[in-house]
């Protein structure tokens, strides 16, 4: 089944905040179709609905380092005069209540579906250490490198830096 929004684009934009996998309500309000504002004010009609482990507005200091980290602020965040909210995977299936369009509901639906899916990668992966760590104990040493070569294999491959600036070929 095609879902209103692709996955990736979804998963992107879950973020880890308070250890806990969160998305900004800039960003939420992009895929349901709607500005920033009035998702905000939506919620803030129906307040009670969106205890502080379903939403929660970031500090200043946390709105800063969030634009450090993306390089600049997205359009539509900038110039903003608070800092944004945020929304964990139960505020923003409460989010379709409030937001009652039709795009809202199927946005929703793939926002829970990608909520799922990182849950499970997440399981499997410690699931799969977890294996690994016991048979590693079980064997003995000689298998000590096939253990190594999986671990880096399960590791997060590091980022490319490009070298920043000019750089001219030799004309040789």
């Amino acid at each position: 089944m095609e879902s209103i929004v692709p996955a990736e684009v979804i998963e992107r934009r879950i973020l880890l905040i308070h250890k806990q996998k969160v998305m900004l309500d800039s960003d939420l309000a992009e895929l349901y179709g709607v500005e920033t504002k009035n998702l905000n004010r939506a919620v803030k009609r129906n307040i009670e609905r969106f205890p502080e482990d379903f939403m929660f507005q970031l500090s200043l200091h946390e709105t800063e380092l969030l634009k450090c980290q993306s390089g600049t602020s997205k359009e539509g965040r900038g110039g903003r005069r608070y800092a944004p909210y945020v929304f964990t995977e139960q505020g923003v299936a409460m989010l379709s209540s409030v937001l009652k369009s039709e795009r809202a509901v199927q946005v929703n639906i793939a926002i829970m579906r990608a909520f799922v899916q990182l849950r499970e990668m997440i399981a499997t992966h410690k699931d799969l250490a977890r294996k690994l760590a016991a048979m590693e104990k079980k064997y003995d040493k000689q298998f000590r490198v096939v253990f190594d070569a999986i671990r880096q294999l399960m590791a997060e491959p590091p980022l490319k830096k490009r070298p920043i600036g000019f750089i001219q070929k030799d004309k040789g």
